[in-house]
């Protein structure tokens, strides 16, 4: 197996193999948040919830802690082992998923779901700083959307288990398969992806710094104004994708009558052949465009969700399950399409030795309004319109949400000027 060798050098072979390890444990990130999506309609039968509640527990009940510990783990990955945290921390979210599967009510379960979130906290910042050491700046949007293609593939692995083990077992064996698979990926993580040095991929060796205190990156940050509209664009699209993602399985079982693999395959497929072409592209344009113009970086997301808004709507606004699957295709690649251009754009925005801790200031923005808000917002609006529209409350719950990618797109329009300006080139 390559690894870095005496000198600190890093052979490429070893860098895509520790991407390959980074991109398995954010699958596992995104299969455990999305498994509750395709379990909703059993966990409501079976435990009585709402969809209010319901959305609290796919939302706020995970981005709670999720949102709010991200930062004070990220600062203990700058200043330690950032490959331990990684694996600390999917250690705890794995367990506490298989835990979830014991849930005897609302409360249970919402607890179960904080801890997922207090586990996923310390996985994603660390790992964005991870792969910027191993990989130089002009390949760096390309290896951030290939680990970002975690997301619909996790997302699709949860929607396809969760469905099968859900209809051939039952629901809480379906969480408890998977977070144990998790607990048993992280000692293999440990044992094979080693700390890289920091700033090691820039094209000139950053002279060694003392640890940024805390204060300083937020100073460096809260100056930046394309931080602030990046982050809340990010923000607004989240809500709409992580609701869309949580929702679309009991839209489709309630307005279509599908059982629960039927939808299990219909959103999975979309996702898997969608996302990963969404979220590849975007990074893979980031690059090609974005060494002239810093500004591409923010230009390609508002693009996307200006295209995404209609298609969406479209589609849920369709009464055939082929049409509307051919129209949903498209926008669930624009909508995650900004993943590889706005991540490294935020890792540009301060030095190598504050990546970690800057990239968990992005997605405690993004977290807490996308994630925390997403589900809870849409499912909140289904129970409102329940009295008028019945069973196809949801529907108009989500063609409503949608929305929020308009204000997605004029906020990180906005940001292309200021991105230019802000941007840290290394020497």
């Amino acid at each position: 197996m390559n690894q870095p060798t005496k000198t600190g050098e890093v052979t490429p072979g070893y860098a895509r193999l520790v991407l390959a390890m980074l991109l398995l444990v954010y699958t596992f990130n995104f299969l455990d948040r999305q498994i509750l999506g395709i379990l909703v309609q059993p966990i409501k039968a079976d435990l009585g919830l709402t969809d209010t509640q319901l959305g609290a527990l796919g939302g706020i009940a995970f981005a709670l802690l999720y949102s709010t510990l991200a930062i004070p783990l990220a600062i203990v990955a700058d200043r330690t082992s950032r490959t331990w945290v990684v694996t600390i921390s999917l250690t705890v979210w794995s367990g506490f998923t298989a835990l979830c599967g014991l849930a005897t009510g609302f409360w249970s379960l919402f607890l179960y779901r904080l801890g997922v979130g207090v586990g996923e906290a310390g996985g994603v910042a660390p790992s964005y700083a991870i792969i910027a050491d191993y990989f130089p700046p002009e390949r760096r949007g390309r290896a951030l959307a290939i680990y970002s293609l975690g997301i619909p593939i996790g997302l699709a692995m949860g929607a396809i288990l969760g469905g099968y083990i859900a209809a051939t077992v039952d629901w809480r064996w379906a969480f408890i398969i998977v977070g144990l698979a998790g607990v048993a990926i992280a000692p293999i993580f440990r044992l094979v992806v080693k700390e890289p040095k920091r700033g090691g991929a820039d094209p000139v060796a950053a002279a060694p710094v003392e640890r940024a205190p805390v204060s300083a990156v937020f100073a460096i940050l809260a100056r930046k104004p394309s931080f602030w509209l990046m982050a809340f664009a990010a923000s607004m699209s989240s809500l709409c994708g992580y609701g869309l993602a949580f929702w679309t399985p009991s839209l489709l079982m309630r307005s279509f009558d599908f059982d629960i693999i039927q939808a299990s395959q219909f959103l999975g497929s979309l996702l898997l052949v969608g996302g990963t072409i969404g979220v590849f592209a975007g990074g893979w344009l980031a690059d090609r465009l974005g060494s002239k113009d810093r500004g591409v970086y923010a230009k390609l997301p508002a693009i996307a969700w200006l295209i995404t808004l209609p298609l969406f709507a479209a589609g849920f606004w369709s009464t055939s399950p082929w049409t509307a699957w051919f129209l949903l295709l498209i926008p669930n690649g624009l909508n995650i399409l900004w993943l590889g251009p706005v991540v490294t754009a935020v890792q540009n925005l301060v030095p190598a030795h504050m990546r970690a801790t800057a990239s968990a200031c992005f997605l405690f923005i993004n977290n807490l309004i996308g994630l925390g808000l997403g589900s809870w917002v849409m499912g909140a609006m289904s129970d409102a319109m329940a009295a008028e529209f019945g069973n196809e409350s949801l529907r108009y719950s989500l063609i409503a949400a949608t929305g929020f990618y308009l204000i997605a797109a004029v906020l990180m329009i906005l940001a292309v000027r200021p991105l230019r300006k802000d941007w840290v080139e290394v020497a």
